[in-house]
């Protein structure tokens, strides 16, 4: 049983990680800020007493059904507010209003500035080629590579069977791959 400290020290080690993952899902700052708040309250307060080796599984299926929660409420927020602005006549001046924080590359103190920046520009790209991957496919490939989970773990978080979890990894890092070659970068 995780007691308050373990749990503290657990939430602590995973808002970033968490916050990013809510940012590629959700594409908005603000939204994704919410999000992992949202899931970090649902685990203190709904497993406070869950193992400290289970945490990171618990953690993880929260967040993703939390991300979910998130799209449904838009879904339905955007299918009422397009019905009710049906009703409103449209402003005369036409203006809309449009409703990522970039990877902070660690700069190890013996490299050159060179070296640095090339790594920065990748790791860029990288994130940019992220969030245009299908939902399901940077899932996986989140859990999987960025959260270092196994492909039983992965499943159990994303509710699928380990061959699905497989298939998205699979699509997901060719098309990553096509992506930052058509950019100039083989790795």
């Amino acid at each position: 049983m995780a007691n308050h400290k373990e749990m503290a020290d657990f939430l602590a080690s995973v808002e970033k990680r968490a916050f990013k993952q809510a940012l590629y899902a959700v594409q908005q700052e603000d939204n994704a800020l919410d999000i992992v708040q949202d899931a970090m309250l649902k685990l203190a307060d709904r497993y406070p007493h869950a193992p400290a080796a289970e945490l990171p599984l618990i953690f993880q299926r929260i967040l993703q059904n939390t991300i979910r929660d998130y799209y449904r409420r838009s879904k339905v927020r955007r299918f009422w507010t397009t019905l009710l602005s049906s009703l409103v006549p449209l402003h005369d001046d036409g203006e809309t209003v449009d409703p990522l924080e970039s990877l902070e590359g660690a700069r190890d103190e013996g490299s050159n500035p060179e070296t640095w920046l090339a790594r920065k520009e990748v790791a860029t790209l990288i994130e940019a080629s992220l969030q245009l991957l299908p939902p399901r496919q940077r899932e996986a490939f989140l859990l999987r590579y960025w959260e270092g989970l196994d492909v039983a773990a992965t499943a159990q978080i994303m509710g699928c069977s380990q061959g699905s979890v497989k298939t998205h990894c699979f699509r997901a890092t060719h098309a990553l791959a096509a992506m930052l070659a058509e950019k100039g970068i083989t790795l």
